[in-house]
């Protein structure tokens, strides 16, 4: 490893099925004014709700709810719980729901005390923030987004055509605790279950498909990334397989809780291009990175071949007798295709909803990163997103 880094993880986890009971040992740290944050309506019908807010009357806590928080949280959302919070007086925040939960909470976090408005300061100019911040906490129902341990948030201007998203530095911004039963995340559609499946393998991808040297971030991305093909396999045939589902949970933490992001670069530019696509679809996720992925590789293996080449023999066996190595690297990213339609992902953007008519506010949308192996142009943004449709 050739990197220079500090690393500091704050965020506490419960694991397992009798994970929510730690509830009542963190709830006592936090004042009474509590928000509770959550999305549209399903942990109402699966128990969820019930009990959580037993445990927050158990523990005495005064709660305003927060409800509706939608797939692509959009900043007027936002606003609008900024002003709950604030006549509320809140203490803390607890998110109960998927990453779009929790990246709003954290939204909410940095802007209930900050006077300026958090889009322009945090999601145009990213700017860090120098008002009090509440802390959060949460109860995790859908993975994928790795939100749960880290300090990102995304957020939706949708009259802008903008999805954007801002992971800030300071540590304190990061849940001081998340709760992970693999039981919660049983009752999601498959839609939602491989979106999410995607969303972790393609955050391990981001941070692998950069830099040159030996670095052991790499060998335990590997090794993430095989654990999410397996257990996604069978959590197809079988969505209630507890052990596959315990799995793709944790690998979603680690995917993208800044441990294998240490000591080396990122890429990220399939989220910089998936996100301007979610910003004019409003489609989920992991489709839209689904939908850009193999495009986005294929365009920039040649500038990081060997790495392509690693790729397909140690994610995925690729039989490298009698192949050139570019022949290897077309294997890989070939056997990384089957497995995404073997899980049924949405693989370019038409079936998302976008037309020729969208490419350019995608491209306009599409942040340029310089951290992959090669830095795009916008015209070369423009041939990616168009291959992607």
């Amino acid at each position: 490893m050739l990197g220079e880094f500090t690393y500091c993880n704050p965020t506490k986890l419960y694991f397992g099925e009798n994970a929510l009971e730690n509830l009542h040992t963190e709830l006592e740290k936090y004042g009474k004014k509590v928000v509770l944050v959550y999305g549209g309506g399903s942990i109402k019908k699966n128990g969820i709700y019930d009990a959580v807010t037993k445990i927050l009357e158990e523990e005495g806590k005064d709660v305003a709810e927060i409800s509706g928080v939608m797939p692509n949280p959009t900043i007027h959302k936002l606003r609008e719980g900024i002003e709950i919070a604030r006549k509320h007086d809140a203490d803390f925040i607890l998110a109960v729901g998927g990453g779009s939960v929790f990246d709003y909470s954290k939204a909410l976090s940095v802007s209930v005390n900050c006077e300026e408005d958090p889009w322009e300061k945090y999601f145009v100019r990213f700017e860090e923030p120098d008002c009090e911040t509440i802390p959060v906490g949460g109860v995790l129902t859908m993975v994928g987004t790795g939100s749960e341990m880290n300090a990102g948030s995304v957020i939706t201007y949708p009259e802008k055509k903008l999805k954007m998203g801002h992971v800030f530095a300071d540590e304190k911004i990061m849940p001081k605790f998340a709760i992970l039963n693999p039981r919660y995340t049983m009752t999601l559609p498959k839609y939602q279950m491989v979106a999410g499946i995607y969303d972790i393998f393609n955050h391990i991808c981001e941070q692998y498909f950069s830099g040159e040297d030996d670095n052991s971030s790499d060998y335990i991305a590997e090794g993430l990334m095989r654990s999410v093909i397996h257990a996604s396999r069978i959590a197809v045939r079988n969505p209630e397989d507890y052990e596959a589902r315990s799995n793709i949970m944790w690998d979603a933490t680690w995917a993208l809780n800044t441990l294998i992001s240490e000591g080396k670069s990122g890429d990220w530019m399939v989220h910089m291009i998936g996100q301007a696509a979610g910003g004019v679809t409003n489609a989920t996720h992991g489709m839209t990175l689904a939908a850009v992925s193999l495009p986005y590789y294929r365009y920039i293996m040649p500038y990081g071949l060997p790495k392509f080449v690693r790729f397909a023999k140690a994610v995925w066996d690729v039989d490298t007798e009698g192949k050139t190595d570019t022949e290897i690297a077309k294997a890989g990213l070939a056997a990384m295709e089957a497995w995404m339609k073997e899980l049924g992902l949405v693989m370019n953007l038409g079936g998302l909803g976008a037309t020729e008519d969208d490419v350019e506010d995608i491209v306009n949308g599409t942040l340029i990163l310089d951290d992959g192996y090669k830095v795009l142009t916008k015209d070369e943004v423009r041939e990616i997103v168009k291959e992607s449709l």
